[in-house]
């Protein structure tokens, strides 16, 4: 039987969470008659908000900005819980047709691309529940699997690889090894695999952790517990904020939707970036402020300076949001104590900290950390060598040193995610059109300086954090340079400038024309099809 072609696609998106289904709705706007297609490992839509499913799961941005820029946040929470989030991301999907273009329990284990054919060939791992358009699984896999045996593994092809998949490892948290975790009679659980038959109710709980997911957790577990401790190593910043913003309800009553969406999303945007260039330039002030206002919302002489003062400046580490203070009022409620301590061992019935002091518990939560793994880990290979990542630099944020047409979504350290994500969909259909316009077929991001040199003083990664998730995965992030389109700033106007104002290409991002095959084939799709390029903007 004579083989069935490998199934070519013009852009693969890896990943169908907030990044990939924003970024598939700008390539659909900008270029309906291009063949997109989303793999997901999982067998649903909605990546962080899917997999995390512990009590009180909620955004730790304001709803305003991590909603879509195409499509505006219309419920009254602007710090919405988990379940709104994965609803928003599921009616989005569906509403711009993204939902039929996903592919689910397609993991993809390779990517390798080939100068010579100007694409990418993709080995993907099939789920046995393995789901997508009807026939696409069978007809793809049907030449290497014997009939009647379900496909386990396929290739597809692509002109453009796109990784929407986070930064952090899907398949397991951070937790540290702690000494005389055996003998602990209890239950012990991570919140990225929170367990469904676990109740809480009535029980000691112990906390490990003090960022944003212990933050969450903390006041969602107090509703049911007898006792909730919060164990910490060091304090964090804790900032509370309405949950329902009253300047967003009453703009709302007398502004349509859209556009009092807007106001509100750019009202949010200018005040993080204010807050964030103030912390970096007068850090004591907001230090100040930020203590004050933790004063403030905790009961008379209660220690903030041993459980609430951070050892480092403002945004050194992300700024912690609980919503309508909950966290404050479940402390005041003396349903919630703070301790800030070492562990030095687990005991028979809870954790014995350095200090001698015993913390009874029935169930401990490490809310430790995440693992960070770019790409999800996937191996690339560019004619037949392998891209050591840690080893290139990140171009304009979105692209990676002599990496052939692919592109990735990395959000910032210091606002909402989805900013980052809605420009990386607009460029790159900006780029796309480009390319469509003068016959190219490949971009490749090449700096000035010649390969192999030493990296320049002063580079580094490209993730300006100290927290304890970035130190410990610092040697798997890509570096970032000193110049150009080679430093990673963590600014959105900054971006906004470069990505959806700037040019498109530039001295360091090399463009080749397509292989002659490849040329003689457009030119006959292009005058079925027209410009794909030339097509409307998002509504």
């Amino acid at each position: 039987m004579a083989e069935r072609p490998v199934e070519h696609l013009d852009v693969l998106i890896i990943g169908a969470g907030l990044s990939g289904i924003g970024i598939a709705v700008h390539l659909k706007a900008h270029h309906p008659r291009r063949a997109v297609a989303l793999l997901e490992a999982r067998g649903a839509l909605g990546g962080t908000w899917d997999l995390f499913r512990y009590p009180g799961v909620r955004s730790d941005s304001d709803m305003s900005s991590l909603g879509y820029g195409f499509r505006p946040w219309t419920e009254p929470r602007l710090i919405a819980e988990g379940s709104a989030i994965l609803r928003y991301l599921a009616d989005t999907a569906r509403e711009h047709g993204i939902d039929e273009r996903i592919r689910y329990g397609h993991r993809v284990a390779a990517a390798s691309w080939s100068s010579a054919q100007a694409r990418w060939t993709v080995d993907v791992e099939l789920a046995p529940d393995a789901a997508g358009p009807a026939g696409v699984v069978a007809e793809a896999a049907a030449s290497s699997v014997p009939s009647g045996e379900r496909p386990r593994r396929i290739q597809l092809t692509c002109d453009v690889l796109v990784a929407a998949t986070g930064y952090y490892h899907y398949d397991r948290g951070y937790e540290p090894d702690f000494p005389g975790r055996a003998a602990f009679t209890g239950r012990v659980v991570h919140p990225q695999h929170w367990p469904d038959d676990l109740d809480h109710s009535g029980a000691r709980v112990v906390v490990i952790g003090s960022g944003a997911t212990a933050m969450t957790l903390v006041p969602a577990l107090a509703e049911r517990a007898a006792q909730v401790t919060m164990l910490q190593r060091s304090p964090t910043y804790v900032v509370s904020v309405p949950a329902v913003d009253p300047a967003t309800t009453r703009l709302r009553r007398v502004l349509p939707d859209r556009w009092a969406g807007w106001l509100v999303r750019w009202r949010n945007i200018v005040r993080q970036q204010l807050l964030f260039r103030l912390s970096r330039r007068r850090p004591e002030l907001v230090r100040r402020a930020l203590l004050a206002r933790v004063t403030r919302a905790l009961p008379p002489g209660y220690d903030v300076a041993r459980h609430f003062t951070p050892r480092y400046d403002p945004w050194d580490q992300r700024l912690c949001l609980v919503p309508d203070g909950d966290l404050f009022a479940a402390i005041r409620g003396g349903r919630v104590d703070v301790v800030t301590d070492e562990i030095d061992t687990f005991v028979e019935r809870g954790i014995r900290l350095r200090s001698g002091r015993e913390l009874a518990a029935d169930l401990v939560v490490t809310a430790t950390g995440l693992r960070l793994k770019m790409f999800d880990g996937i191996p690339l290979t560019v004619d037949g060598v392998l891209v050591r990542v840690p080893d290139r630099r990140m171009y304009k944020g979105l692209m990676l040193e002599g990496v052939p047409n692919f592109v990735f979504a990395f959000g910032y350290t210091n606002a909402s995610w989805t900013l980052k994500v809605d420009l990386v969909g607009e460029h790159l259909a900006r780029l796309l059109r480009h390319l469509d316009r003068h016959g190219l077929g490949a971009f490749v991001p090449e700096p000035a300086d010649p390969p192999g040199e030493p990296a320049e003083p002063g580079e580094g990664t490209f993730f300006d954090f100290s927290s304890g998730y970035v130190l410990r995965s610092a040697g798997e992030l890509p570096r970032q340079g000193t110049r150009g389109p080679w430093r990673t700033r963590m600014s959105y106007l900054t971006d906004v400038r470069a990505l959806r104002f700037g040019r498109v290409g530039g001295p360091e991002l090399r463009l080749e024309p397509l292989p002659a095959q490849r040329r003689s084939a457009g030119v006959a799709e292009e005058a079925l099809l027209g410009d794909r390029g030339d097509e409307p903007a998002v509504a």
